[in-house]
């Protein structure tokens, strides 16, 4: 008599990508997880270095909400949508004049990774994307650029369900997804005036959360502007 074999711990983490890869087979589900497997790219989140903001719009806008905005500490909670808010407000919520470096706002996201290091190694490349690299960080810093979100809603999204059951029980018990839909604001120095820029982003965060561990870590982030829905 067979016994079923237990999936291994690497594969068992492959599953987080192949499972949101199997999703998008549905007709249903559409687009929003190929970031998932992919990575997120540069293209939609790199931030723009010609204004202060990277967008079109200046003169006044919303004031800061600190004038030296420090990387964040991620809650030890296992509330996943109080845990996605967290790390959206580390990966949006920085300041070039602060000091620190896109490394330091990285930081926290990735210590506070899959413990197993299954899904790390996808993650430092998400978590990268949603910064400004260091050349661009130098740039915007001459304009004195800050950023932060205004986040209009974080829910479980109605497809997760369907992703769940693609993966016939092999995820982490406690694997869920958090879509975050929000506004990016940025404030600068733009030619000796002040300047302002926002737009709607959105995007998912992938998380497991008790019984897989004792509290909510972070697995994966969707690619911007290209969440599960």
């Amino acid at each position: 008599m067979r016994t079923p074999r237990t999936p291994a711990p690497a594969t068992r983490g492959r599953l987080v990508a192949l499972v949101i890869a199997g999703v998008l087979a549905l007709a249903t589900i559409g687009v929003g997880v190929y970031g998932l497997v992919r990575g997120p790219g540069h293209a939609s989140s790199t931030p723009g270095t010609g204004s202060p903001a990277g967008g079109t719009g200046t003169g006044p806008g919303p004031a800061n909400p600190s004038s030296t905005v420090g990387p964040a500490t991620l809650p030890q909670t296992d509330d996943p949508i109080a845990y996605a808010k967290a790390v959206a407000a580390a990966l949006f919520d920085w300041d070039t004049t602060s000091g620190y470096t896109p490394a330091d706002y990285e930081a926290p996201v990735l210590a506070d990774a899959d413990p197993s290091g299954e899904e790390t190694s996808g993650l430092i490349g998400d978590v990268a994307s949603y910064e400004p690299t260091t050349e661009q960080w130098t740039q915007l810093a001459t304009m004195d650029v800050a950023q932060h979100l205004t986040i209009s809603s974080a829910a479980v999204p109605s497809t997760w369900p369907e992703a769940l059951a693609q993966a016939h029980g092999q995820l982490r018990p406690g694997t869920t997804a958090v879509t975050i839909t929000g506004t990016r604001h940025r404030t600068g120095i733009w030619y000796g005036d002040k300047a302002a820029t926002s737009e709607p982003v959105s995007f998912t965060v992938f998380e497991a959360c008790t019984p897989a561990f004792s509290r909510c870590h972070t697995l994966r982030l969707s690619e911007l502007n290209d969440p599960l829905k």
